[in-house]
């Protein structure tokens, strides 16, 4: 029904009323509307402080900067170099990193022992808690590499693969030949490979995934005019079987993290297996960037089966299994739940925390919450990789970030016999997090990844005692000997620096 004088109907007046199509041309809502009904509450002071270094990154890091370097150098007939500038304000356009968006304390903490925070965890990060599983932590590749073969070959449905490392060794071999000796007999093997990490893959594993049946699918090649999603990576290492089991942890496939991390040859890393319905969850991170790389949607009872249930737990465990809870973390989703799920537990800690991790490069707000936490009285303990690192530009990042944090009563330590690779938080001692997240701004906003969250008492003792037992094998960092550091150490690190959103 037409109301005369309305919606462009006919009036006395003669006037008419504005038109849908043409709202365009006020997008905007007006300022005085923007917050006068808004709640009225103090702002909170946001977490760290910029320094000086960090806004000159900043600046050097600004595509705006560079263009107008271009356009002035053009101006003044320079236009080789007018064109070299061009080309790098096109590459700092397109590889411009955002950050998590999270800059304010939380207005109120939770005890983690109790249920009211794993509640708010599921809440924030949008994963629920499964109960019904068996979980085990294995440490080491002689652990962990026997157990996820095991269990290939024990697939009759599917077997489902993401990974950020798959190299052309003796590891990478043998687990080709197990994928290649399944998809022989019917299961569906598909494998989900990041471009950059797996890009060594080699022709003699290609073949052998070929020659079986297996699919493969890479996860955002890098071509020239796809920069702008190339610096977002697949960093999940995760293998599903029949929907039923699933590993993830920091471990690739490849031969640095054979033996028990002896020596510098055997990389140290912690994964973990679950057997239950909380294996579909990771099923379902697969599931998806698989359908973004293919465009094809992997459904149906060989993936997702309608009932699932564990085998008997072992004897540390409740009889009803395991609850977990698996963060699967995307860029695409605007906020890392990885990396919210770390903010929350930092903040909500206050007895302890524990933290392993091979890349540690916190940004200023992450540095304020641990020095926060250590000032409520929280004993902090940082186990992190020492010389030996296979990233010269993450090691130089992150030891210059060391001065901060031990001033604020943290205590680190670095890992002496080989690469330190796992990824673990143990937070009062009742809580932890294991899983493919670096304590960085690419794996808290770039990367996709995956961690799992336990709160079972036996699993939680296991990865605290293996914690001391790492620290027995480290070396402690004092702020004396790290302000000692020479001037050339110094500069690898603000040089460094200038990628430290990258890393």
């Amino acid at each position: 029904m037409r109301v005369p004088g309305q919606y462009g109907g006919s009036s006395k007046s003669g006037s008419r009323g504005p038109k849908e199509s043409r709202r365009w041309l006020k997008p905007r809502v007006p300022k005085e509307q923007l917050y006068k009904l808004a709640p009225r509450r103090p702002r909170p002071k946001p977490f760290g402080q910029t320094g000086a270094t960090d806004r000159v990154r900043s600046v050097l890091r600004s595509w705006h900067l560079w263009l107008a370097i271009s356009l002035c150098l053009y101006w003044f007939d320079r236009h080789v170099a007018a064109l070299i500038t061009a080309a790098v304000t096109y590459i700092v356009f397109e590889t411009s990193a955002k950050w998590h968006p999270a800059i304010y304390p939380l207005d109120t903490r939770i005890d983690i022992d109790t249920e009211g925070f794993h509640v708010a965890m599921a809440g924030v990060t949008g994963m629920p808690l499964i109960p019904g599983n068996r979980v085990v932590i294995y440490n080491n590749g002689d652990e962990f590499f026997p157990a996820m073969l095991e269990a290939i070959e024990s697939a009759t449905q599917s077997i489902t693969m993401e990974q950020y490392i798959f190299w052309d060794d003796e590891v990478g071999r043998r687990f080709a030949e197990a994928f290649a000796q399944q998809a022989r007999r019917g299961v569906s093997v598909k494998l989900l490979l990041d471009a950059i990490g797996s890009s060594t893959l080699g022709d003699d594993i290609f073949k052998i995934l070929e020659n079986s049946g297996c699919q493969l699918a890479w996860f955002r090649p890098i071509q020239w005019y796809t920069l702008k999603r190339a610096h977002t990576r697949n960093h999940r290492k995760s293998i599903i079987i029949d929907g039923r089991i699933a590993f993830t942890g920091g471990a690739g496939l490849a031969v640095q993290w054979l033996g028990s991390a002896m020596d510098p040859t055997e990389w140290r890393d912690v994964q973990i297996g679950i057997e239950g319905p909380a294996a579909m969850a990771q099923q379902t991170g697969f599931v998806q960037n698989w359908m973004s790389a293919t465009g094809e949607i992997v459904a149906g009872p060989q993936y997702f089966p309608t009932e699932v249930s564990c085998a008997a737990p072992p004897s540390d465990q409740p009889n009803g299994g395991v609850e977990v809870q698996t963060i699967l973390s995307s860029p695409a989703t605007g906020a890392g739940a990885a990396g919210t799920m770390y903010m929350v537990a930092l903040q909500c800690s206050k007895r302890s925390l524990c933290i392993a991790n091979s890349y540690f490069i916190p940004d200023s707000r992450v540095i304020a919450m641990l020095a926060q936490a250590a000032k409520r009285n929280v004993t902090v303990t940082l186990l992190v990789a020492g010389t030996h690192n296979d990233t010269w530009w993450a090691r130089q990042n992150s030891v210059r970030r060391y001065g901060d944090l031990l001033r604020a009563g943290v205590q680190i330590y670095e890992f002496q016999p080989s690469m330190l690779h796992q990824k673990v938080m143990i937070v009062d001692g009742v809580w932890a997090t294991v899983g493919t997240t670096n304590f960085d701004n690419r794996s808290f906003a770039l990367n996709e990844e995956t961690n799992i969250c336990i709160h079972d008492p036996g699993l939680v003792k296991e990865l605290q005692c293996a914690f001391f037992s790492d620290l027995e094998r480290s070396k402690q960092v004092h702020l004396h000997e790290w302000e000692k550091r020479g001037l050339w150490q110094k500069a690898q690190e603000q040089w460094a620096a200038l990628v430290e959103d990258q890393m």
